[in-house]
Order: C-alpha cells, then structure tokens, then sequence
C-alpha cells in the first residue's frame, strides 16, 4: 500500500487518503497504522459509514515492513557480533 509523507497530518488529509487508497486497492479487513490521532479519527469516521467496519491495529513497528523484513536476520546476526580472536598465520 502506499504512504503520506506531511509535515502535518490532520484527518480530513488522512481521511482523503484512506479514501482514494481504498478505490485503488479494494477494501482492506485490517488497517496498521501508526500512533497518529488523525489517522485513528479518520478511520473512525469511515468506519461510522460501514456496514463492515475496518480493524484499526495501531503499533508503531507492525506497519514497516522493511522492519519485519530482516527481524530474522538481527536475531541471527546479534551474536556473531562480539569480539572475534584472530590468530596471525605462524611463519615457517
């Protein structure tokens, strides 16, 4: 899905937004977003007009994906972090 870069978000924008990216896209069952209050009343306010509201998971990392992406390769990666010992080669 796409994303709405502002310096301000306010809910009539966010509302907008979430209009035209439900004509794009179809309607989604869930919505992850961020702890933004226009956000959150913009989805509010489309819900009120629903016969099938959508679910709001508000969590601030659910919504990267890029996070999510590698989450796995942190958690392997971590401990191969430490010091390491190398041993110079002797000479013969």
């Amino acid at each position: 899905m796409d994303f709405l870069l502002r310096a301000h978000r306010d809910k009539p924008t966010a509302r907008r937004y979430f209009e035209k990216s439900v004509e794009q896209n179809g309607e989604p069952e869930t919505v992850t977003i961020d702890k933004s209050g226009a956000n959150l009343a913009a989805l509010d306010a489309l819900n009120a007009e629903r016969e099938t509201p959508i679910k709001i998971r508000q969590n601030k990392h659910l919504n990267n994906v890029i996070e999510q992406d590698h989450r796995a390769i942190k958690r392997r990666t971590r401990p191969m972090l430490g010091s390491r010992i190398f041993v110079a080669p002797t000479s013969c």
